[in-house]
């Protein structure tokens, strides 16, 4: 948590200094890029604790229940790298352009 607070305050920081429409949407993407790896972790971890659940579940409707769980958190980790990619993409877009205007000026 404390990462991702720092990353934004961080990309915000940027966004300030550089006072320009592409940076600042650079820098908001790069929090929007962590704030979603960090829930990608997050869930990832999740699925992790649900299929060890499952593994070690002492019937078989837990371990099914379990499972499930798993499969969902495992979804919902998918989601969230997926928005990650998206925004570092984005991100690295607009730093690209940040740089193109800065570079002409």
């Amino acid at each position: 948590m404390r990462f991702i607070t720092l990353s934004a305050i961080a990309a915000l920081s940027l966004a300030v200094a550089a006072c320009n429409k592409p940076a600042e949407k650079a820098a908001e993407d790069t929090t929007k890029a962590n704030a979603e790896s960090a829930a990608a972790s997050s869930a990832a971890t999740t699925a992790a604790k649900d299929a060890s659940a499952a593994a070690a579940a002492p019937t078989a409707d837990a371990a099914k229940t379990d499972a499930a769980a798993a499969t969902d958190a495992s979804k919902q980790a998918s989601a969230h790298a997926d928005k990650a990619a998206d925004a570092s993409n984005a991100a690295a877009k607009d730093t690209a352009k940040a740089n193109k205007d800065a570079a002409k000026k």
